[in-house]
């Protein structure tokens, strides 16, 4: 699909959301899955799949797979994550939703009915495994003497902690009886080829939905450790059996996993990149830092300023007109509330909006936006938020001061009184955060 760009000149914020869209557009399963298909096996084909572009994903292997081959499977995402369905295309895998990023029973009980698809598998058969960003939260089977409960205060803590999503997904996998190879080990003797839209940085396959198909690098004692630095607590048992090893994930070399194959169908770099395409393509310069920032979402947002004022003021490091795009997943470490005060929300992409704002304290000449590619920013209903030259002044004649919210973490309640959070919807992928700045 060919977007046409808004002149950004004319309309800086509107030439931005182009970007964002364009970015989202590159990362739709669709887009280039057909390439990494193997072809249908002498026995079954089985889909098992998790994650907030689960659905999409599903419609597209449905749309991909001959027709005249047998295809069966569940796959989960997020409430509200399943996009309408095409004209004309039947449906052959089943789809359930459930919550994120804090799991509940909807997702406890579509892993218990996935774990109990792998039984019975040949040699001859194929699972399909289609996996994407969320997968997390979404495929939860809580180790032995974890009950769902208590799983649900180890996320939530976690999320709240500053964690990289790295070390998140290390204490995920140990504590869980699906995830870190664990799926893949239990669908042997069939070949396991998984099907992969990263959201986390570097594309590390064991990291994204903490790994369910691959072999894991990381051991109960590095989750112990984590735990332990941003003072999480686990029941006394839990404690005890990662010290014993005893919830130890599968390693690299476990036979178990032999003949698997790993495809990433869709990357941040590649949306990314096709954002720098297009930023080109209407005649603006454009640089991408990375796609694999991390650290915490304000501090990463002075940055950006930083940045974007060394190219206003004196042209360095890249002339002007340009567009600076960054990817990757940065935290937010909640802060402690004073009491009786309002609880603050929003998510990563609003708090770096926040961070970038006040540090650029009104610079003339840049506009930025910044989004979760999925479309939900933490758990609100935005993607994000932008910024403009005149965001401070703007706030301030409304009696907004951005350190009172930053303070309580309330990036929703800054940008909504401006009328700058920005609303989409989920996109149905995830490839995580996009950041745009444009210096004119």
């Amino acid at each position: 699909m060919t977007m046409t760009a808004p002149d950004p000149l004319r309309d800086p914020q509107a030439f931005l959301l182009h970007l964002y869209r364009v970015a989202v557009q590159r990362a739709q399963p669709l887009h280039s899955m057909a390439q990494h298909l193997p072809p249908p096996p002498k026995g079954r084909t089985v889909v098992l799949g998790a994650g907030k572009a689960g659905a999409s994903m599903a419609q597209a292997l449905e749309a991909l797979w001959p027709q005249d081959a047998p295809l069966s499977g569940l796959v989960v995402t997020r409430y509200g994550h399943i996009p309408p369905r095409p004209e004309g295309l039947a449906q052959r895998l089943e789809v359930v939703e459930a919550a994120h990023p804090v799991p509940d029973a909807a997702g406890l009980a579509a892993a218990e009915r996935i774990l109990a698809l792998t039984r019975g598998l040949t040699e001859d058969d194929l699972v399909l495994c289609l996996i994407s960003g969320g997968g997390s939260a979404l495929l939860t089977l809580p180790a032995e003497g974890i009950t769902l409960e208590e799983k649900q205060r180890i996320n939530r803590a976690l999320l709240e902690s500053g964690a990289a999503i790295g070390e998140m997904n290390c204490v995920r996998k140990h504590l869980s009886r699906i995830k870190g190879g664990r799926l893949a080990a239990a669908c042997a003797p069939a070949r396991v080829v998984t099907l992969t839209i990263s959201d986390v940085p570097g594309d590390d396959p064991s990291v994204i939905a903490s790994g369910p198909t691959v072999p894991d690098a990381s051991t109960c004692a590095d989750a112990l450790d984590i735990l332990a630095r941003y003072r999480i607590d686990i029941p006394a048992a839990v404690h005890t059996a990662l010290q014993a090893g005893a919830l130890e994930t599968p390693k690299l070399g476990d036979v178990r996993f032999a003949g698997h194959a790993v495809h990433m169908i869709a990357t941040p770099q590649q949306s990314l990149q096709a954002a720098a395409d297009a930023a080109r393509a209407a005649g603006v310069a454009a640089y991408i830092l990375s796609d694999e920032m991390e650290g915490e979402s304000r501090e990463v947002g002075k940055v950006h300023a930083a940045l974007a004022r060394a190219v206003a003021r004196h042209g360095q490091p890249f002339s002007r007109p340009c567009v600076i795009l960054s990817g990757g997943e940065t935290t937010v470490t909640v802060r402690p509330r004073a009491p009786g005060a309002p609880k603050g929300r929003g998510g990563r992409a609003g708090e770096f909006c926040m961070g970038l704002a006040q540090a650029l304290q009104g610079q003339e000449g840049v506009w930025a936006l910044a989004a979760d590619t999925d479309g939900i920013d933490g758990v609100e209903d935005n993607a994000g938020a932008r910024v403009a030259p005149d965001t401070l002044a703007r706030a301030a004649a409304q009696g907004a001061r951005i350190g009172d919210h930053l303070d309580r973490n309330d990036a929703y309640g800054y940008f909504e009184r401006l009328g700058d959070l920005v609303v989409t919807g989920p996109t149905h992928t995830n490839v995580n955060d996009f950041r745009a700045l444009l210096v004119l």
